[in-house]
């Protein structure tokens, strides 16, 4: 594993550098015939000849990956070969045919890496053509997910394009096929927030298949990094599937690896970054296309999606001067400042303590429970053996008794209605009691809104500011009397500044010190180290004791 590492660390030290003694040093790991330092050691290969067309250097790795029986390294060697021929166009394309007839499925697959590589940003027809029906025709599934993942390292230039190439291979019945168009969207239109990428994006979301869920998650993230609201609507909707899926312990645990790097990618560097493969001024970025290609091959070695990293480009808009330090500037962004604003932080819902509810007693129930009782109580007094009495009596004590039973109920009835009354009253004024709390309520809101202050139409930013890319647009300058950029604003990243007036003294941004670890404050004195003694077996066992 430390050779690994060390391999690709290597090849991105010396990336593009051509140099004989590191690639006789890389290939003598890759002879050695180990799985995981081979892997490594391809890829560290492709990354230090990138781009070279060495003729020799095709050939040792074409042979060698006929040879091994590691799949791992043919795996890395797949990948050094397509990046051998990086940016290399037609010279690429006996390469390319040799590489798809061969029986192997990874020098095939291979074979739709080198033609990632050598037309990336093209939108070449012919290699869309060649991709296209390998996509549809090769046996293996491997084979032609990378053919159409290979697709968005074509059309990342115009990433409109994209949508309408892979809409039909967004249904396909294959999920390799499916799990590779959502790819490609997401390489294609990395950081545009394109509407009908997303649209093709959602349905795949909800997909049967586990690692079309992770491709989709992951390509909605690369679309949607550094979009708000106000410019792409959906952002919220992912953000809250990511986190759902996140914190679901029943959901698949492919979705769940998609969810997680998705929540990395859009919240990438701080939400200070964005993915692209185009630098500022729409030239194709070597590097991120490298790190794009080489983060693709998590699907089979997943700490490779480290390789995302070289991807990411800061946006932010820095002012320097002739000495390459910051002076106190300010740039006006001419659009609300909520447009472009980081977006607001996630709050985690607390869970209410359920209150217990006293169960209801109604004054009836109550009554008559009384009533009950005192009717056992008389009962017990009454005294078991009692003279008879005339039958006369008897007669007049039962009409008495029917009498006083007719009163009691008319009594209850009445009290029965009246209880009645009282709980329709209570129940109507808690209605109007919570009608009035809404209209407080509305009266409220209104109030407030009409206490806030009106969004202003425009942002002033200082030195250094982060801007976006969309925003780069609506920048400019605030003061050109003293400072002028020697290049347009909207490019973005670092502007040289010349200076007017050299004769009045520059107003320099502090440097700030660092969030990392400060020197520990005084102590006092250390105490004083034990005295001097030998170690024997007695001492040692006391100390187990």
């Amino acid at each position: 594993m430390v050779r690994h590492g060390g391999c690709l660390g290597l090849g991105l030290a010396a990336m593009a550098t051509h140099r004989e003694d590191v690639y006789e040093q890389l290939k003598f790991n890759l002879y050695q015939d180990d799985a995981i330092t081979g892997e490594a050691a391809g890829i560290a290969i492709g990354l230090v000849m990138l781009g070279s067309k060495s003729p020799s250097t095709i050939e040792d790795m074409v042979a060698y990956a006929k040879e091994t029986q590691h799949e791992k390294i043919l795996r890395g060697l797949a990948i050094g070969i397509a990046l051998t021929m990086y940016g290399r166009l037609e010279e690429a394309d006996t390469l390319i045919e040799s590489l798809c007839r061969d029986k192997d499925p990874i020098l095939r697959r291979s074979g739709m890496y080198t033609v990632a590589m050598a037309f990336c940003g093209t939108g070449n027809n012919k290699a869309i053509r060649r991709l296209l029906h390998v996509a549809v025709s090769d046996v293996n599934d491997d084979v032609r997910r990378a053919a159409v993942t290979a697709l968005g390292f074509l059309l990342f230039r115009t990433p409109e394009q994209c949508p309408s190439v892979v809409s039909l291979l967004s249904e396909s019945y294959n999920p390799h096929v499916r799990y590779g168009a959502a790819m490609a969207l997401g390489i294609a239109c990395a950081g545009t927030g394109l509407k009908e990428a997303i649209s093709l994006l959602e349905p795949m979301t909800n997909d049967p298949v586990n690692y079309v869920r992770q491709g989709a998650l992951i390509a909605s993230a690369l679309i949607l990094v550094q979009q708000t609201e106000l410019t792409c609507p959906k952002v919220k909707e992912f953000r809250q599937m990511y986190a759902s899926v996140i914190s679901d312990k029943h959901d698949d645990v492919m979705a769940k690896f998609g969810a997680i790097l998705a929540q990395g990618i859009i919240d990438a560097g701080g939400r200070n970054v964005s993915v692209s493969l185009q630098s500022r001024t729409g030239h194709t970025d070597m590097a991120s296309v490298v790190g794009m290609l080489i983060f693709t091959q998590f699907w089979f070695w997943f700490p490779l999606s480290h390789f995302l990293s070289l991807a990411f480009t800061p946006t932010c808009v820095i002012g320097l001067n002739v000495d390459l330090k910051m002076p106190k500037i300010e740039f006006v962004s001419n659009a609300k400042p909520s447009t472009y604003a980081y977006p607001p932080a996630l709050e985690e819902k607390k869970e209410r303590e359920r209150e217990k509810v006293s169960a209801a007693v109604l004054s009836i129930t109550a009554k008559a429970k009384k009533k009950e009782a005192e009717k056992k109580e008389k009962e017990e007094k009454m005294e078991v053996d009692e003279e008879k009495k005339d039958d006369s009596k008897d007669v007049e004590s039962k009409k008495d008794s029917k009498d006083k039973e007719k009163e009691a109920k008319e009594k209850e009835t009445k009290e029965k209605e009246k209880d009645a009354a009282k709980e329709k009253g209570t129940a109507s004024t808690k209605e109007k009691l919570k009608e009035a709390k809404a209209e407080t309520k509305d009266a409220k809101d209104k109030k407030e809104d009409d206490n806030k202050e009106p969004e202003p139409n425009f942002q002033t930013l200082s030195n250094p500011a982060r801007v976006m890319k969309q925003q780069l647009k609506v920048v400019q300058l605030s003061d050109t009397k003293r400072y002028v950029p020697l290049k347009d604003v909207t490019i973005g990243g670092i502007i040289m500044l010349r200076d007017q007036n050299k004769d009045h003294p520059e107003e320099l941004v502090e440097p700030l010190p660092t969030g990392g670890p400060k020197p520990p404050e005084d102590e006092g004195d250390e105490p004083e180290p034990p005295e001097s003694f030998e170690y024997t077996e007695d001492l040692n066992k006391l100390y187990i004791e």
